[in-house]
């Protein structure tokens, strides 16, 4: 699965689809009902960033990443987890009961304890309707933007298959390297953000040129809009940049800045130039 992080608008259509699915509804051999409370088998992740008057909320989709390498089927008795053919990781709800340690396991803490149950429980990728002819999970068809794309990361001709070639993919919390067959698009990264006047007018200075440039020769380039504002995100952290305005007719403004944190430079005033 890819999630495009650039397109999700929180909506929560795919946790209320997942819902909808699994509460209530057992579907040996694969999962048991998911109960109403406590259980996120799709969760939704809200980031806050920046701060006044600058202040961005970007969401996360979050499910099981059905690693190449799961830690929970390394921990697990008799078989109780394993992973198919194509790449889903099922818990098996007959015998996994009482073994509390494959949620205790999971790195991204993706697995939920059914105490009625005695069970741990996750997202399955909804195998009982793919095994049924289905393309894709519940999550994925009640998204109204795109933002989740399922099927065959390997294979080219899929709409999942060329954006995972397409350079832009990334895992969540790679330094757990488990190989997870979920990856994103637009995961959170830091921004310089900043507005910009003519000191000699007072207005809002549109079509500034802005520069920013990074210790290991990352360059980014945007202009400022009518109303004097300009934005860059996709910054790596705590990198030392260097911003550098121009307009024809001001002197040129530069500072330094460490991605420490979201970055909102205030109100810049640009001088004009000496004659």
């Amino acid at each position: 699965m890819i999630i495009d992080l650039e397109k999700c608008s929180g909506c929560y259509n795919c946790f209320l689809a997942c819902r909808d699915e699994h509460c209530g509804n057992d579907f040996p051999p694969y999962s048991l009902a998911q109960p109403m409370e406590g259980h996120f088998w799709m969760r939704l992740l809200e980031f806050e960033r920046g701060k006044y008057p600058k202040v961005k909320v970007d969401y996360l989709p979050l499910t099981c990443m059905h690693c190449g390498a799961p830690v929970c089927a390394s921990v697990a008795e008799s078989g109780a987890v394993y992973r198919r053919e194509d790449g889903i990781v099922i818990i098996d709800p007959e015998k996994a009961k009482g073994q509390k340690q494959i949620a205790a396991a999971c790195p991204y803490r993706v697995i939920y304890w059914n105490e009625e149950k005695n069970l741990p429980q996750k997202c399955t990728m909804c195998a009982h309707l793919l095994d049924q002819g289905w393309r894709e999970p519940r999550c994925v068809e009640a998204c109204p933007t795109g933002a989740l794309v399922f099927g065959d990361l390997e294979d080219p001709a899929s709409t999942a298959g060329q954006l995972a070639c397409s350079g832009r993919c990334e895992t969540y919390r790679p330094e757990f390297n488990l190989q997870g067959g979920v990856h994103y698009i637009g995961l959170p990264k830091k921004f310089i953000a900043g507005t910009v006047l003519f000191d000699d007018t007072g207005e809002c200075a549109e079509n500034v040129s802005v520069t920013l440039e990074g210790q290991a020769g990352q360059i980014m380039h945007t202009i400022t809009n009518n109303f004097g504002d300009f934005e860059l995100d996709g910054l790596l952290d705590n990198v030392i940049y260097t911003i550098t305005l121009y307009a024809p007719g001001y002197s040129e403004w530069t500072n330094k800045v460490r991605t420490q944190r979201d970055i909102y430079l205030g109100v810049i005033k640009l001088l004009p130039a000496l004659a």
